[in-house]
């Protein structure tokens, strides 16, 4: 998953990830290396959040724009 090279590039702490997800900065820790896998409402809020379709997201595509 890209979520750590899209929140590096967007400049914030997993910290203020978890805070504007609602969700536990250990979550997005292990997200990050992999631990363990997000369920598809997190995929899907996550995705919303940095504007990138679920396929970028989960590396099935180099392409960030969401269809529509």
């Amino acid at each position: 998953m890209r979520l750590k090279q899209l929140r590096k590039q967007k400049g914030i702490s997993q910290l203020k990830l978890a805070i504007d997800l609602c969700i536990s900065q250990n979550s997005i820790s292990r997200y990050e290396t992999g631990e363990r896998q997000a369920d598809y409402a997190t995929l899907i809020r996550i995705a919303d959040y940095f504007n990138v379709s679920l396929d970028y997201l989960l590396e099935r595509s180099d392409n960030p724009k969401m269809n529509k």
